[in-house]
């Protein structure tokens, strides 16, 4: 493979690649802005719902608080590897899983993207869908969920450019509308919530920390992927600066997100978010503009944080062009039948997928951060990363089997499963390379 992205100074439309990134184009506003907007996650709102009844209003809000911090510290830590040396995750593995052991990585790290895509459009759709039949009596959800999902197909044809421009634009319409939707719950629920959630005992013991977990989940595949982002973002970036705009940019919309969430299901029992909005505003012209924002705040998200991971995933195992893997992503996600995560009784269901996708995703993260800052010391040797006869050709073996303990780890403590999975794994997998002789050639 010829290394290096560069195409003079710039670099066009849909040329992502799995090589070195030369030409990065986003400096610390644009990148902050990126974060911004793609992390409005509305599983966030599911993430709300689910808490409600073991926190009370200031637990609920500092267990959200809490796991943005963490994001935060661990997209630093483990998007190091992209940001100095330009490459996407699934290069970046290849040093502690092998060319052929990526894979399993990168297919933990795409399913719940393709789930969530298609989840997070079927609500965008469901927000046209209600503007439509308010506004022009045209009631059609499936009309929308396709036309919405080509639409945002053809922005991610448009790769890192595309992505830019549409969340530097988008962040502000978005945090006006959260902010908005936050005041009308509390202007709204504002008594029935005083008495019930500010009133509450809670917990501050496993249920507490188990929830700072499920907003930390909804965001733990970033953390495998982050580097696919920090190639792209301009040199110069200390990590402590890092670790400040990753947390403060995710922080905000998380808040919002998840409180209100929290509070409009424990006033009426609603964890549709559609239903969420269509309750907590009474003006019929509010609520349209609302709901606009909400569907575009589904493309913000998807075109970012759901679209890229799996792109680069069918690039590396299929050989594909970017525009091709998005358009084939896009289509995968018509498989995921959201239409069944949007239910009521799904926030349970919702919650057991984060926690269980949570227990694989966490000991992925410790191999990686082991990996890159005990056994290689920061220093990666970019030849070997893309020559498929080197040292790093097949699988190692040590990754696999400290994935598996630290997935036996997660499960056994299913409530907090991302932060049970961590030492294990990470202990295991150093000391299979310290000492396991099949394994010393990764060592290289």
């Amino acid at each position: 493979m010829t290394l290096g992205t560069t195409h003079g100074a710039t670099k066009g439309i849909g040329e992502e690649s799995l090589a070195p990134q030369q030409t990065r184009i986003m400096g610390r506003p644009s990148y902050f802005l990126a974060w911004f907007g793609g992390c409005v996650s509305i599983g966030t709102f599911a993430m709300g719902s689910s808490v409600v009844g073991t926190l009370n209003l200031i637990q609920a809000t500092l267990a959200i608080a809490i796991g943005c911090f963490v994001i935060g510290i661990a997209l630093a830590i483990n998007g190091a590897a992209g940001y100095k040396y330009g490459i996407p995750f699934m290069v970046q593995a290849r040093s502690a899983f092998g060319f052929a052991g990526t894979r399993i990585p990168g297919l933990v790290r795409a399913v719940p993207a393709v789930v969530w895509y298609g989840f997070q459009s079927w609500i965008g759709a469901g927000a046209l869908n209600m503007v439509s039949a308010t506004l022009f009596g045209f009631d059609n959800l499936i009309f929308y969920f396709i036309t919405f999902q080509f639409l945002q197909i053809g922005l991610s044809v448009m790769g890192f450019q595309g992505i830019k421009w549409l969340e530097n634009i988008g962040s502000g319409f978005i945090l006006v509308s959260l902010m908005y939707m936050f005041y009308a719950t509390v202007q709204r629920y504002g008594d029935e919530l005083s008495a019930n959630l500010l009133t509450m005992e809670g917990s501050w013991g496993m249920p507490f920390w188990g929830a700072t977990m499920l907003f930390l989940g909804i965001y733990s595949t970033m953390m495998l992927n982050v580097s696919d982002y920090s190639r792209e973002h301009k040199k110069g970036t200390g990590p402590g600066l890092l670790t400040t705009i990753y947390a403060m940019s995710i922080l905000p919309c998380t808040m919002f997100m998840g409180l209100i969430g929290f509070m409009v299901s424990e006033a009426t029992g609603t964890a549709d978010p559609i239903q969420v909005f269509a309750n907590a505003v009474d003006n019929t012209p509010l609520l349209m503009t609302t709901l606009l924002f909400i569907a575009f705040a589904q493309v913000t998200t998807n075109v970012l944080n759901n679209v890229v991971p799996p792109t680069y995933v069918l690039m590396d195992v299929f050989k594909l062009k970017f525009p091709i893997a998005t358009v084939i992503v896009g289509l995968l996600a018509f498989a995921t039948f959201p239409w069944k995560l949007v239910q009521p009784e799904s926030a349970a269901g919702l919650q057991l997928f984060v926690q269980t996708y949570s227990a694989f995703l966490g000991p992925i993260f410790a191999i990686l951060v082991v990996d890159y800052y005990i056994i290689r010391r920061r220093t990666l040797d970019i030849g070997k990363l893309y020559d498929e006869a080197g040292p790093y050709q097949g699988v190692n073996y040590a990754a696999l089997i400290a994935t598996a303990v630290g997935i036996v780890s997660a499960l056994t403590f299913s409530a907090v499963s991302w932060y049970a999975s961590l030492i294990p794994a990470g202990i295991t997998y150093y000391l299979l390379m310290q000492h396991w002789a099949p394994c010393q050639r990764f060592r290289q």
